[in-house]
């Protein structure tokens, strides 16, 4: 039996899809009907489920984006950094594996190689660098929680998309902002994610941090080309003259844009698609909303 913490959320619906869709039988939960912050009450409950694997998919994100984190930091922390190490203290006592959806905002940027940041690589995003958001700040103390963490995946999402126009899909959001910022970025594919979290336990790949992004990068620009080659929309793009005007303009917290090397999952035998095909999947497929 799984448990799902935070289903009904963007990344949790998804995985209930996933999880349906194979016939592994689950229970999933919001913190409204279990106050999974809470120790005590997530002890006791877990232990009436019958649980074999937990997935956590519950954190603050901030609405409509990282913004809002500045301004809700108490609810940001609590839900980015605690609640990661009060399930890890729960699961441990109870031998119980489990995963946990972390981000790879905690990076900015690529190597001065030109490769990717991969999952031996510290945080140069985080709150030890004094040049992040609040939000990466919070998804990097998360993992430094985690660490040597037992019986326990952690999973790097990075600005999800499929073809299922959504406020919450990359490319739902380039063909709705007004101006864009062109920046060369590492991408998951939802699916894939979904699938390759599910994977790691299924086919009991060795507990650890993986990057669960597509292989490779885009750049903004190279995403719009594939919106207008594709024709979902017939809007004209705008472009920032550089990250100074966007963030005078249009942000009141930096922003991670990086690159992710994701050659440990694929080694893995992950299902992760290289990121250009996964981009023309889903926009051949896409369903408006």
């Amino acid at each position: 039996m799984f448990v799902l913490l935070g289903g009904n959320g963007y990344v949790g619906t998804a995985f209930q899809k996933c999880l349906t869709g194979r016939g592994i039988p689950y229970i999933s939960v919001s913190r409204s009907e279990v106050d999974y912050s809470d120790e005590l009450t997530l002890r006791d409950w877990l232990g009436t489920t019958g649980a074999t694997f937990l997935i956590n998919t519950a954190g603050f994100t901030g609405r409509p984006n990282v913004d809002a984190c500045e301004l809700q930091k108490a609810h940001c922390l609590a839900g980015n950094a605690v609640l990661p190490g009060t399930i890890r203290t729960v699961c441990e006592e109870l031998k119980l594996p489990w995963g946990h959806v972390s981000s790879g905002c905690i990076y900015t940027g690529e190597k001065a190689d030109g490769t990717g940041f991969d999952e031996q690589d510290p945080p140069n995003f985080s709150f030890r660098q004094n040049n992040c958001s609040f939000y990466s700040g919070t998804k990097a103390l998360g993992e430094e929680i985690l660490a040597g963490a037992e019986r326990c995946y952690v999973w790097r999402l990075r600005i999800p998309f499929d073809e299922y126009d959504s406020p919450r899909n990359y490319i739902s959001k380039m063909m709705r902002y007004d101006c864009l910022l062109d920046a060369r970025n590492s991408l998951s594919h939802l699916r894939h994610f979904v699938e390759s979290c599910v994977a790691c336990h299924t086919t009991e790949i060795e507990y650890g941090v993986y990057n669960l992004t597509n292989p490779g990068s885009v750049t903004t620009r190279d995403v719009v080309e594939l919106i207008k080659r594709h024709k979902l929309t017939d809007r004209s793009f705008s472009f920032f003259e550089s990250l100074e005007q966007f963030m005078e303009q249009a942000a009141s917290a930096p922003r991670s844009n990086c690159v992710l090397d994701s050659q440990k999952a694929i080694a893995a035998g992950l299902p992760l698609l290289p990121i250009e095909e996964s981009l023309e999947q889903a926009m051949s497929n896409w369903v408006p909303e």
